[in-house]
């Protein structure tokens, strides 16, 4: 009863260490085009998440110093041929250098290989006239925060993307993150106002937060980390409370109180709400018109 009971428990700890390690399985070759600030945040995550480096290839013309470091340790970096299509390659280079540096992927794609881009603005039209033709392509919006490992990312597939090139995708964005799908490429243009363009949103309001303490009498210093952690310490509860965004606000505001007054300014018909949604469809307009 004993030993079985241990195999029941040594089964299930490597279950776990499965699930915690996705890509540790991965077969064939990644190919990661770019590896600047996001590039390298997922490069970062694939590591932790299992991928053996010698199933790694980094295609970047100003490689930093860590990326050079992995040279040594198994990647192959830069390299001018491929002895086989490779399973993926994520794209991960500045919109408007797409057309040249995906010409330099050329060796490692063909109908097999997943593309999966990470461009913020380049459609699916876009990619499958770059790419040969028929290939698995999935466009994603990821955000700034991925680089510490706590982004959102939302991702379309084209019509060739299969059930198994879907998990992979999945695998490998979830290095930075959570992941969404949708199947509907319109609405990634409000994704990125919303998610992708969010973050910045975020860090106006702790600046105008700091401005307003100043404002109110707070020396400049206390201010800013007053705002600050605030802004991070409601961040986390929020992350980590099962309660919604409107419940955690209700249950900081006494009715009367202090809170309720400043809520009542910015809750107006002129407020917080209606000026999101106006800068949020600002951002979505703007990103239509980039995409073409």
């Amino acid at each position: 009863m004993k030993r079985a009971k241990k195999r029941t428990n040594q089964r299930a700890k490597k279950l776990i260490k499965a699930a915690d390690k996705p890509l540790q399985k991965f077969s064939g070759r990644l190919v990661l085009l770019g590896a600047g600030k996001m590039g390298s945040a997922m490069l970062a995550g694939w590591l932790a998440r299992g991928l053996d480096l010698h199933k790694l290839t980094i295609i970047e013309p100003d490689p930093a110093s860590s990326v050079k470091a992995l040279k040594r340790r198994g990647v192959l970096l830069n390299p001018t041929s491929a002895s086989a299509p490779a399973s993926a390659v994520v794209i991960a280079v500045k919109p408007q250098t797409a057309s040249e540096a995906i010409a330099s992927l050329a060796p490692f794609v063909d109908q097999s290989t997943l593309a999966v881009s990470i461009m913020a603005g380049r459609p699916l039209g876009f990619l499958e006239r770059a790419l040969p033709q028929g290939t698995a392509i999935v466009r994603s919006m990821p955000n700034t925060p991925a680089a510490i490992g706590r982004g959102i990312t939302v991702a379309c597939p084209n019509a060739t993307v299969m059930p198994r090139q879907r998990k992979l995708a999945s695998d490998l964005l979830a290095a930075i993150g959570k992941v969404e799908w949708v199947s509907d490429e319109g609405l990634m243009d409000a994704v990125t106002a919303v998610s992708g363009s969010g973050p910045a949103y975020v860090f106006l309001l702790a600046e105008a937060l700091a401005q307003a303490g100043v404002a109110a009498g707070l020396p400049e210093h206390l201010a800013a980390k007053l705002a600050r952690e605030t802004i991070a310490g409601s961040g986390e509860l929020l992350h980590q409370s099962p309660l919604d965004a409107a419940a955690l606000r209700q249950n900081v505001t006494s009715p009367g109180g202090t809170t309720a007054a400043a809520l009542a300014l910015l809750m107006s018909q002129r407020g917080l709400a209606q000026l999101m949604e106006q800068a949020v469809a600002a951002a979505t307009a703007r990103s239509r018109q980039l995409a073409g």
